[in-house]
């Protein structure tokens, strides 16, 4: 059901100061900017192999990225996301090892795909979210 490690979350302060070090410091180029709703996040994502690296900028400072900013001013890794042709499955599976869901359910996230999060007190520290493209597809960011 997991098919590949399809992201790590970088929760920044700010795209427009981030997306330069990408770029110029390690040669990467942006290739989606999109603003996340229900996430209350800008992103930004960076194709790095076949596993992307997305920015994370709160808009709203009570959104999981601002208070994450709170806790880490500096920034820094938010989670690690994997992909899966069954987002709904994986979420079962999870529940049935005793893990603590986020979302019982999963939500619209950036790029066109359903997104689920599990806690990080259930994951050994690491918060880890399911992605799917929401066609089966989904967009090459």
């Amino acid at each position: 059901m997991i098919n590949k490690i399809d992201h790590l979350g970088i929760a920044v302060k700010s795209l427009d100061e981030a997306i330069p070090y990408y770029e110029k410091a390690l040669g990467l180029k942006c290739a989606h900017r999109e603003e996340v709703p229900s996430q209350k996040v800008r992103t930004a994502f960076f194709n790095c192999g076949e596993v992307h690296i997305e920015l994370l900028e709160p808009t709203d400072p009570e959104s999981a990225i601002a208070k994450f900013l709170e806790k880490n001013p500096a920034g820094g890794i938010h989670h690690v996301a994997l992909g899966t042709d069954d987002i709904a499955g994986q979420l079962k599976q999870a529940a049935g090892a005793g893990v603590k869901l986020i979302h019982e359910k999963p939500i619209d996230g950036a790029g066109g795909k359903l997104v689920a999060f599990l806690h990080p007190k259930s994951t050994y520290g690491v918060l880890t979210e399911f992605c799917m493209p929401k066609d089966g597809n989904g967009p090459a960011h």
